[in-house]
């Protein structure tokens, strides 16, 4: 155990235990002083490990010596727990507190004068303590900086703004050392680059764990054609819930959640605890669920990402995952929380909702066993989070444009940021912009005589601690039962259709609105059939190495014999009345039904990819006069329907579609001054809350849909506008995806046209008659099918 003081030998020696390889790998990273990327271990292990040299350094300086980030405040709370046991045991002198959104805000004073050893973060919270002049010797004495879930960062705004944060802290002690943990990360080199870019990394593999067991429910042997929630299935998953000891039940959006866990209460013949868990509930709520899990009071939890990441939960020895998993990472992440020790099998239970989604869920099944795991792609990083960030900055202390330009670009996401791009950003926040300059409130930062900028107004520093951060959500009412307790929020667009009298499911429950205001619904419980809040976002996109394997899975016959007899038949009957979708060229069918002329394009490049072509193509089939009625989009294909017969599909789906088409339809949705909305909020431009107060969400639209007009109008290259253009291209269109999309069918596109619908077509089909195209639209669909 060499590299370990006597207490923490002894602490292994008293549970039996060694030094696994990837610990001691970590300790000698360390006492070379490298930055270390640790992958493939799991639970408390993976936490341990990246912790080790730490607690063997107990001795050091005093101050702080370890920061610890996290996605999730929970699971920060969750690694105090796992780490004061051994450093409590092992008789170490180390101190380990919490900083998050919960902390109190007399605590947070303390810490930054006296420090603990140990401080447990998140990206918010740490870019936050940044902004504090007082804060700046504490963290002066920073060695470690350790990234939990680094996989959740590295894609997103939260990544942008740790990466920025660990630039500043790197500045503040150039022997910061940088250590990464994570489970499932595809590209290792590309993480080793984004933890600590340009710098040597040490790349750690943990031991592997035992392998997970992963299964596919078929009830009574047969897939539904269509749906997507495998709300079918319900009795039987409550039967799995009654022969495990617990059960997390994951689904993918939060209104699923309220369906699924109502349905499974209908089933629920031996009223088991089984409780709901999601981002839109009250605080108090989830932690009431996270102690019920961990004690063992609950049997089940129905859950969305919220309970995705590396938390111990309980007794848990059993995932379900409700409708396809979307991707490969996602699927291993989610089985993790089952049996969460390295020497046991995790069990999981994929059920997926129709069959599309049986072969996407048995293409993440052979993902997982072939340790192939999504690769997200690495992006640029956010002009509006760099806003945010530099005008933190200024809040602690004056800096140099220059200095400051070589921090930020040692920042991965912000390595080839241009330096007129920065002086644009800069420019910004000192004068919001030539359309903005004439008025005060937009000018933030001056240029002093020595050349640091500094803040215009100390009150500036207490408006962007109220308002910082990278996560903008959709303007929220809360939830009251009675005039009492808050049960949570949903969002302000479905909280303002209802009517004094209407049902709706929340938390699990059906409740009666019986009053509002600005902020609030009042409401009690109630019976009767209830609406479902739905959610703005928060569909999980299929991933790229899922569509290729499900591809590559129908153009193999073989394959099929691992199916349900039910979807091999289907797959015989495409090959018998049309083609199956080759692995290497793109098919479109058309077909006519009840008077409408359809064409079905197989693309498997996901939801949004698939959404903004049918808005791309139906606004093309108008110009061509092909009378376009409608559009229905799903991860799979996409179906567009009109009055003309669509002779040649593949006049609709040339590239050149992605230019002023494109330009055009964005700007007509409501998208870009929605996206135009979060820049401006991340950004500082606009604020949600003033001291005692917060902006409703119709105040806030009106605010800055006039910047936005404006700035159209007078600074149409404003950074902000260019910012928003970026985020809604990026979001509303998944652009790479569908480029992708449109360069296959320029290459290799198979038209096939059919005098009747196909089989494969059939579940797209069921979706336009949800819309009410047709009615009684299944047996109709089967009936023509047979004929």
């Amino acid at each position: 155990m060499s590299g370990l003081p006597m207490p923490l030998q002894h602490w292994f020696a008293a549970r039996g235990w060694q030094v696994r390889p990837h610990q001691a790998a970590m300790l000698a990273a360390a006492q070379r002083g490298e930055h270390a990327l640790l992958v493939a271990a799991t639970g408390a292990g993976k936490t341990l490990a990246g912790f080790l040299p730490v607690l063997a350094d107990a001795a050091a300086k005093p101050g702080l010596k370890a920061l610890y980030v996290s996605p999730l405040k929970a699971l920060a709370a969750d690694v105090e727990r796992n780490l004061l046991r051994p450093i409590a045991e092992a008789g170490l002198a180390l101190t380990v507190e919490t900083r998050t959104g919960d902390t109190s805000s007399d605590a947070k004073k303390r810490q930054r004068t006296s420090p603990p050893d140990i401080l447990l973060t998140t990206p918010e919270s740490l870019s936050l303590l940044l902004t504090y002049p007082d804060a700046l010797p504490m963290l002066g004495t920073l060695e470690t900086l350790i990234v939990d879930e680094i996989h959740a960062f590295a894609t997103s705004k939260r990544g942008d703004l740790l990466s920025l944060a660990a630039a500043r802290l790197q500045m503040l002690n150039p022997n910061l050392r940088r250590v990464g943990l994570s489970a499932t990360v595809a590209d290792e080199a590309g993480m080793a680059y984004w933890l600590a870019p340009d710098l040597p990394v040490t790349i750690v593999h943990g031991a592997a764990a035992a392998a997970a067991e992963i299964g596919i429910m078929v009830p009574d042997g047969r897939i539904p054609w269509a749906g997507h929630n495998a709300r079918h299935a319900a009795a039987e998953v409550v039967r799995l819930i009654e022969q495990h000891r617990q059960t997390i039940v994951f689904v993918n959006t939060r209104a699923v959640a309220e369906l699924v866990f109502r349905d499974l209460w209908a089933e629920n013949r031996h009223s088991l605890p089984i409780g709901i868990h999601h981002g839109s509930l009250a605080a108090e709520a989830r932690l009431k669920t996270e102690a019920a899990l961990v004690s063992g009071r609950l049997r089940a939890v129905v859950a969305t990402s919220s309970l995705d990441l590396g938390i111990d939960w309980g007794d848990v020895d059993l995932v379900v995952q409700m409708g396809a998993p979307k991707g490969a990472a996602r699927l291993l992440q989610r089985v993790g929380r089952a049996n969460h020790r390295m020497d046991e099998a995790s069990r999981a239970v994929i059920v997926p909702g129709n069959r599309f989604e049986y072969l996407e869920s048995l293409a993440a099944f052979d993902a997982v066993a072939a340790g192939e795991l999504d690769a997200e792609p690495f992006r640029d990083g956010g002009l509006d989070v760099l806003a945010q960030h530099i005008m933190g900055l200024a809040i602690a202390e004056p800096f140099h444009a220059d200095a400051l330009f070589a921090e930020v670009t040692s920042a991965a996401p912000y390595a080839t940021l241009a330096r007129d791009t920065f002086d644009r950003v800069l420019g910004f926040i000192a004068t919001g912009g030539y359309a903005l300059k004439a008025y005060d409130r937009y000018r933030r930062l001056v240029q002093q005589a020595d050349g640091r900028w500094r803040l215009t107004h100390p009150r500036l520093a207490v408006q962007h601690r109220l308002n910082a951060g990278v996560i903008v959500e959709a303007p929220a009412m809360r939830v009251r039962l009675g005039r009492g307790k808050a049960l949570g929020s949903i969002e302000e667009w479905f909280g303002s259709q209802l009517r004094i009298g209407d049902r709706f499911m929340f938390a699990g429950q059906t409740l009666e609105l019986t009053g509002c205001d600005e902020t609030d619904l009042f409401t009690k419980l109630s019976r009767g059939e209830p609406s479902v809040p739905a959610y703005v976002g928060g569909r999980l996109p299929l991933s790229t190495n899922l569509a290729a394997r499900v591809r590559a899975m129908l153009a193999d016959s073989v394959q099929w014999q691992r199916m349900p007899a039910d979807v091999r038949e289907w797959l015989a009957l495409q090959q018998r009345h049309s083609v199956l979708p080759p692995q290497d060229r793109l098919l479109v069918e058309t077909f006519p039904r009840d008077g409408r002329f359809h064409a079905v394009l197989y693309g498997f490049e996901g939801r949004n990819a698939h959404q903004s072509l049918g808005m791309l193509v139906t606004q093309r089939m108008e110009r061509l006069g092909l009378q376009p009625l409608g559009f229905v989009a799903t991860d799979y294909v996409l179906g567009v329907w009109g009055l003309q017969p669509i002779a040649d599909p593949a006049a609709l789906l040339s590239a050149d579609i992605l230019g002023d088409e494109l330009e055009a339809w964005i700007r007509a949705t409501p998208f870009l001054k929605r996206a135009f909305r979060d820049v401006a909020v991340v950004s500082g431009l606009v604020e949600r809350l003033q001291p005692g107060k917060k902006k409703s969400g119709k105040a806030l639209a009106v605010s800055t849909d006039l910047i936005f007009d404006v700035l159209q109008r007078h600074d149409p290259g404003h950074l902000l506008l260019e910012a928003a253009w970026a985020e809604a291209s990026a979001k509303l269109t998944d652009m790479a995806r569908l480029k992708a999309l449109l360069e296959r069918a320029e290459s290799s596109l198979l038209v096939q046209h059919l005098s009747r619908v196909s089989p494969l077509a059939v579940p797209v089909m069921l979706e336009i008659g949800r819309e009410g195209v047709s009615g009684m639209a299944e047996e109709a669909l089967l009936a023509e099918l047979a004929g």
